[in-house]
């Protein structure tokens, strides 16, 4: 039963509490599914090449041009949410409220969202969905990261591996259904239909590509409507009431933190280390359709049934990493994802149409298509349970009494470097003319992270 006088909760109905909190995974992971990897950032990048060729710049630069437009775009939204994250943690750790920034910063996701339609097959509003993507995606993550501090009331540190997993999986599968509704009956190919051959539903003009943009106001209802449990089932633990904070006192309590954290070995090693491989992995997810649609030539609808496989194997492999996380601890799932991640980034960056890892393939061959479904099932599936199992091992280190801020710092670190990613594609991408080759970065990326980490304690350093 909710507490609703003093905005908190009781022990009457954890379970509850627990599925409302997992319904944000639900509501927000269409925004990174349809948006990020697989239908609106392919298409942004087919309208942005096709825009710049159309001013005389030759294709392979074309292509080029367009990656670097979305990476730089990438790479300012990074930069706010690193900036922004600790201290957004800090005064609602100070203030006892979280609930009210994460309706505010869910408000804003939605309306960013729905400018997406805005985008049209001749270039028209490039600019201005590039803008909103990015923007909505700023405050969307914004949210995500106050929602995570909520994750340690949920459970013990045994348990909250598991609830993590758990809710990863769930989001995924949500990614999963939005995906399928989309393909079905709104993402148009070229022949103007739908995966199952229908035109775009609602009578939607598949020569303006409104099938496709429609993924804008679909994520935007989504995302509403999937936000009502989350509304009616959740609330901040209870707190004694405190004075309005000053950010004089938010930026103290802050400078305290982070000077503790320098002195805590565990801590700092996973902080620094999650920095670099969050940071990769974020890559991963924001080039695959990129790729998909680049290098090997992939339609919207192709790299729809890719990001179906992706996210079912996410879901699965999620809530597989939740049990063996509660089994066995976060750190020998982080250890060996990345691992397996290392591995898929080889074989991107050796990998075209007319060869891979330095063989020649024969004319159409659809080996390239069959190995990138491949990559696409252990991106998604290793990539949910690193996140997850990142979560949980955060958990085993944050102070009790400053969650949001713990995972304020959490996310400072997953972005802090969040322009690095991007800036070393655009300037691989540039330097080398290949998109294949821009990846590079992103395998030193992993590789890093892995070393860092071995000065990660397993049980974490938890203040108690």
């Amino acid at each position: 039963m909710v507490d609703t006088s003093q905005g908190g909760i009781s022990t009457i109905a954890p379970r509850r509490r627990i599925w409302g909190w997992m319904m944000y995974d639900w509501a927000q992971q269409p925004y990174a599914t349809l948006g990020l990897t697989f239908i609106f950032a392919p298409y942004f990048a087919s309208v942005a090449a096709e825009y710049f060729a159309a001013g005389d710049v030759p294709d392979t630069n074309a292509r080029a041009q367009a990656q670097s437009l979305w990476a730089s775009a990438q790479t300012v939204s990074g930069l706010v949410i690193a900036l922004s994250a600790p201290v957004l943690g800090a005064w609602a750790d100070a203030s006892g409220r979280k609930l009210p920034w994460i309706y505010a910063f869910s408000g804003i996701t939605v309306i960013c969202a729905a400018l997406l339609w805005g985008l049209q097959p001749d270039g028209t509003g490039l600019i201005l969905a590039l803008v909103a993507f990015w923007v909505g995606f700023t405050a969307s993550e914004a949210a995500f990261n106050l929602n995570n501090a909520m994750l340690p009331s949920l459970g013990t540190p045994e348990q909250v591996g598991r609830i993590s997993g758990g809710a990863v999986a769930f989001g995924y599968w949500g990614g999963v259904a939005a995906l399928f509704i989309m393909l079905l009956f709104f993402a148009e190919n070229e022949g103007g239909t739908t995966l199952i051959g229908l035109p775009p539903a609602f009578g939607l003009d598949p020569s303006a590509r409104e099938g496709t943009r429609a993924v804008g106001p679909f994520i935007a209802i989504w995302f509403a409507l999937f936000m009502v449990p989350y509304v009616l089932w959740c609330r901040d633990p209870a707190v004694p009431r405190v004075a309005r904070p000053t950010l004089r006192m938010v930026f103290a309590e802050l400078r305290t933190t982070i000077r503790g954290a320098a002195h805590r070995p565990s801590f700092a090693s996973f902080l620094l280390g999650s920095m670099f491989y969050r940071d990769a992995l974020t890559a991963l997810y924001a080039y695959g359709g990129v790729y998909a649609a680049l290098v090997l030539d992939w339609e919207i609808v192709q790299i729809g049934v890719f990001g179906i496989i992706a996210a079912i194997a996410a879901a699965v492999l999620s809530w597989v990493g939740g049990i063996a996380d509660q089994r066995y601890g976060p750190k020998p799932v982080i250890l060996t994802c990345i691992w397996l991640l290392i591995a898929v980034c080889v074989v991107i960056v050796g990998m075209s149409r007319e060869s891979l890892l330095g063989l020649p393939l024969a004319a159409g061959s659809s080996v390239p298509d069959v190995i990138f479904y491949i990559c696409g099932a252990v991106i998604g599936g290793t990539g949910g349970a690193l996140y997850s199992s990142s979560r949980s091992l955060m958990v085993r280190h944050i102070d009790p009494g400053k969650p949001a801020e713990g995972f304020g710092l959490f996310a400072l670190t997953g972005r802090a470097t969040a322009f690095l990613a991007p800036a070393l594609i655009t300037l691989a991408t540039a330097w080398t003319q290949s998109n294949q080759l821009g990846f590079v970065p992103v395998i030193l990326l992993f590789a890093l992270g892995l070393f860092l980490l071995r000065w990660t304690d397993p049980a974490g350093d938890r203040i108690r």
